[in-house]
């Protein structure tokens, strides 16, 4: 049954917040446990629908995966299935992290074209035509990408758009090549170098992790490792945004403050107060924010998956802004749902120019992907009086105790079933 949260307007948050593993990093080591025969044990994982989705996957290759809190021991055996279940991998776009190292383990991979949130087009060629310079054919049939490979041989890649997925592939069935891969253009964010780290543990021998040429010499065998999770700088920065949104004041935990050292300038920029320390960062906003612009682009730009929150606080500030998408081009169908939220914006192609409003007027609205659905109980708590967000399974795919945190801020949130 579906459920919808109802969020009360006027909160002002304040507190501590920890943070828990990245969602975009703890799918893809669980994935790169299938390069390894044994078992590999990660920590800080979040307690997210999309953990027991990916154990599901997991399972149909034949690994045995126990879920214990934030706990997730994986089984990898020494003959692992090609075939990738389709009904659990149609769920979930992370899904599609098998595909490196099954070709690498197996020598072959079929992987069901993946789901996921409904932000724009998100194909697999660059992920294909990596694996293809290493030696491998792939093509697309029955719904499914098809790879294999007799043997996988270094090579140099130059990714046209350094795309996350498209890297973790690579690298993840380099690592098993023959020879050396260097790969150019690759993606830089914090996931990469937490799955490189964990893969170097594992054995392997990459270099270059978090710049934009990765360097993987190929080793003949991997063994399992323990691993703790990078902390999820975007469920991090949802609380920053959720700080100065309220005039609140909320110290978040569990964080390197400068894998979101963009997204925390704007907030000064905006007029917040930010600290910083080691692991951690505190956002303190007394007034109105002021009207700034964003602009979307892979790390260390601004996140895509932070638009939602940069659009938020924008339909309140005091001024003009600016927002510019140039990672997924479905994004803005957030901006309709705000519109009925009572904010001033117009889209036009990529750009949506908002003009703040004081207060947001409450009605009813509709989640169409995590990141969405979070800025939507933002916007709910700047709101006259109370917000309905429907279907917030979205939500709980990639933000643990959602509501519990929530109302241990101040917040005034229930969950409850649809009727």
């Amino acid at each position: 049954m579906k459920e919808r949260f109802l969020v009360q307007g006027g909160a002002s948050l304040s507190g501590v917040v920890a943070v828990d593993g990245a969602k975009n990093s703890v799918l893809k080591l669980m994935a790169a446990a299938l390069l390894a025969e044994g078992t590999t044990t990660l920590h800080n994982c979040p307690e997210i629908l999309d953990v027991p989705l990916m154990r599901d996957v997991l399972v149909g290759l034949g690994c045995d995966v126990t879920i214990e809190g934030p706990v997730v021991a994986i089984t990898t055996p020494a003959e692992v299935s090609p075939h990738a279940d389709f009904d659990a991998v149609r769920q979930f776009r992370a899904s599609v992290a098998v595909l490196g190292p099954l070709a690498a383990r197996c020598g072959e991979a079929y992987v069901a074209l993946p789901g996921g949130d409904a932000i724009g087009s998100r194909p697999l060629d660059m992920h294909q035509s990596g694996l293809e310079k290493l030696g491998a054919t792939t093509h697309i049939q029955h719904g499914a990408v098809v790879a294999k490979a007799e043997k996988l041989t270094g090579a140099t890649i130059k990714l046209d758009f350094p795309s996350v997925g498209a890297t973790e592939n690579i690298v993840t069935a380099a690592v098993l090549a023959e020879g050396r891969t260097v790969l150019d253009n690759a993606a830089r964010e914090p996931e990469i170098v937490d799955l490189c780290a964990m893969l170097n543990s594992m054995g392997a021998r990459i270099c270059g992790a978090g710049t934009s040429t990765v360097t993987i010499d190929g080793v003949e065998r991997l063994h399992p490792t323990q691993h703790t999770v990078v902390g999820d700088r975007i469920v991090a920065g949802t609380w920053a945004y959720a700080a100065a949104m309220t005039r609140g004041d909320i110290t978040v935990t569990g964080i390197a403050p400068g894998h979101l050292h963009l997204a925390l300038s704007k907030l000064k920029v905006a007029g917040a107060e930010v600290e910083t320390y080691d692991s951690a960062f505190r956002v303190r906003m007394n007034n109105r924010p002021k009207a700034v612009d964003y602009q979307t682009l892979p790390f260390p730009g601004f996140p895509t998956d932070l638009q939602p929150m940069a659009i938020g606080i924008a339909t309140i500030a005091d001024g003009a802004s600016v927002i510019t998408e140039n990672v997924f081009e479905a994004r803005f169908r957030f901006v309709d749902e705000m519109l009925r939220l009572g904010a001033d914006a117009n889209v036009d192609g990529h750009h949506v120019v908002l003009r703040g409003v004081e207060h947001l007027s409450s009605t009813d609205v509709w989640a169409s992907d995590i990141r969405a659905g979070a800025g939507l109980v933002l916007a709910g708590l700047v709101a006259d009086d109370v917000t309905t967000v429907h279907d917030v399974a979205h939500i709980d795919r990639g933000y643990p105790r959602f509501v519990e945190k929530m109302r241990e801020l101040g917040a005034t949130i229930e969950r409850e079933k649809e009727r």
